[in-house]
């Protein structure tokens, strides 16, 4: 990668720069290993900033972000552990530059667990825009942090996975690797049941849900709508919350 005009001016000073400048102005970036190969990622003093798989990373990073690279000696604090196992609770994101919706969408994504998936409606409803299912895609296809925030786990009702910033491909090959059943998705929507409920909780949940995973044939009822589950006597699922949408999804 070729020097950063900026960073070459600044190097030029005559006199050292006030400390922590450099990570005002400027990201750091490494090469790491990732669930879909190798990945480069660019990081601030307020946290992980882009993840990047493939070639032309630091030409799109500087048209996104308008910022230097500098090379890192290391990664980040919690950034191996979060691509290894899903789990980012103790990793920094910085989401600067995002508008309040792109925010609360990401947010709303980043709730879904490893191996399971939402529909593009839910995540609508999640944030109080439940028509703006348009944007939301747009939104989630602009996050500057796949794989941290797993917008992979946001497929359409039907069970086709759907857009994804690194390629419909990879975001099932993400799903499966999470143990996501993308056939039976597709199977369920195939014949317009789109919830499932167990009669001995009197519980209705979205297929991937584990405790949907759990329900024995004998016991498994298949529903369009809530709507539907709810007249039959079933009350949504409090852990993946079906109800925040009222259509099929």
């Amino acid at each position: 990668m070729t020097q950063d005009p900026l960073l070459a001016g600044l190097a030029a000073l005559a006199a050292e720069p006030p400390e922590g400048l450099l990570d005002r102005i400027a990201a750091r970036w490494v090469r790491v290993p990732g669930p879909i190969g190798e990945l480069a990622v660019a990081f601030t003093d307020q946290g992980v900033a882009y993840v990047h798989a493939g070639e032309g990373f630091a030409e799109t990073f500087r048209k996104r972000f308008g910022r230097p690279l500098l090379p890192a000696a290391r990664p980040p604090a919690g950034l191996l552990p979060a691509l290894r196992t899903g789990r980012t609770s103790g990793l920094r994101l910085d989401l600067r530059g995002m508008s309040d919706f792109q925010r609360d969408v990401l947010e709303a994504a980043r709730t879904i667990p490893r191996g399971e998936v939402r529909p593009y409606s839910w995540i609508a409803a999640r944030v109080g825009r439940p028509k703006a299912v348009r944007a939301v895609g747009t939104a989630l296809g602009r996050n500057p942090v796949p794989l941290l925030i797993p917008c992979h786990r946001v497929t359409r009702s039907d069970g086709v996975a759907g857009d994804y910033v690194f390629g419909s491909a990879a975001k099932e090959r993400l799903l499966l690797a999470e143990g996501v059943d993308l056939d039976r998705v597709r199977a369920l929507a195939g014949e317009r049941v789109f919830y499932l409920a167990s009669d001995t909780t009197g519980v209705v949940c979205f297929p991937t849900c584990h405790n949907a995973r759990r329900i024995t044939p004998a016991h498994r009822h298949g529903f369009r709508s809530i709507a539907q589950a709810r007249a039959a006597g079933y009350r949504p699922c409090r852990t993946c919350r079906p109800d925040q949408i009222g259509l099929t999804g």
